[in-house]
């Protein structure tokens, strides 16, 4: 395939992806009657089957089983499902309960995170840009922080969480697809232990309550996958410097789904702490796209420093 077709695909791939997850708030909002862990549960487990079917089509199955047995690879595996875990589960509990604005503002913070983990984990040097972006995102947690009368918790926990998730698998070499696919699978076992006991209470919603909910609780799976496999073809293709500016339509979606259809409260002082951390994206990516125009040999100078920003995929 020529490299500019290759391409065009690939920003079409990653604008699929990014969209979704911009957009997918309205189908955990179609399923806010269901409490969270449940939803979580359906999540993993659905994904799983999915996964794997895709894994067998794919002839990834024999990768997938050799990243089990590699001991080292599935400790760190084990950390990033943890981190996963959570922050699916931050993500369910902050669209039930009406506060997806905070949600937004996390996934706007992350490359910013990225960054900070770069310099502290990988002592990475940053440009002054990078420096003066940290800066803005600060002063913006900091205005939201006056606002709640504390840290906005939601948002720094999916920011951080993302983090270090993107941190772990960034030194790990397994592929998207198979890394969330033995995620999926370390977490089933809980995942049916919570059914089970559910089940036995009275608790579990579906097959319980009707089939429209049935439906959509069995779609999780798909809202899942499907992305994170358009991600894969649009990573294959693209820089990743354009994938992280494709990334902003991820929060963008969620910032105006919460403000213009579920009518969350916008503030003046929320006004200012996003206005500060849309600066600050703003100075990272004119920086990142000088970045990605410099020779190769300056890139990697001693004094330029590298950053892991742009080079994670949304857990939504």
């Amino acid at each position: 395939m020529p490299a500019d077709r290759s391409s065009t695909h690939g920003v079409w791939y990653g604008l699929a992806a990014y969209v979704w997850w911009g957009l997918c708030p309205i189908y955990f909002k179609a399923v806010a009657h269901v409490p969270p862990g449940e939803i979580l549960a359906h999540r993993i487990v659905w994904s799983l089957v999915l996964l794997v079917l895709l894994l067998g089509r794919r002839g990834d199955l024999a990768t997938a089983w050799r990243t089990v047995r590699d001991r080292r690879t599935l400790a760190v595996l084990a950390a990033t499902t943890v981190l996963v875990a959570g922050n699916w589960f931050a993500f369910i509990y902050a669209i039930a309960n009406d506060r997806l604005l905070e949600a937004s503002l996390g996934y706007f913070v992350n490359p910013l995170v990225n960054v900070l983990l770069g310099l502290v984990c990988l002592r990475e040097r940053l440009r002054r840009l990078q420096w003066a972006s940290l800066a803005l995102a600060a002063a913006g947690v900091a205005v939201m922080s006056l606002r709640l009368g504390g840290l906005p918790a939601i948002s720094l926990f999916l920011a951080f969480s993302f983090g270090f998730y993107g941190l772990l698998r960034k030194v790990t070499p397994v592929g998207g697809v198979v890394g969330l696919a033995v995620e999926t699978a370390l977490l089933a076992p809980a995942a049916l232990a919570a059914f089970w006991l559910w089940h036995g209470r009275g608790a579990l919603v579906f097959g319980h309550l009707d089939r429209r909910t049935d439906l959509l609780l069995a779609a999780s799976g798909l809202v899942t996958a499907l992305p994170l496999v358009w991600f894969a073809n649009s990573a294959r293709r693209l820089r990743y410097a354009t994938l992280g500016f494709l990334q902003y339509a991820s929060p963008t979606g969620q910032f105006l789904l919460a403000v213009l259809v579920y009518g969350e409260p916008f503030s003046e002082t929320q006004l200012a702490s996003f206005a500060l951390i849309w600066c600050a994206l703003g100075l990272f990516s004119v920086d990142a796209l000088r970045a990605s125009r410099r020779p190769a040999a300056a890139t990697t100078s001693p004094g330029a420093g590298r950053t892991p920003a742009s080079r994670r995929r949304s857990p939504g």
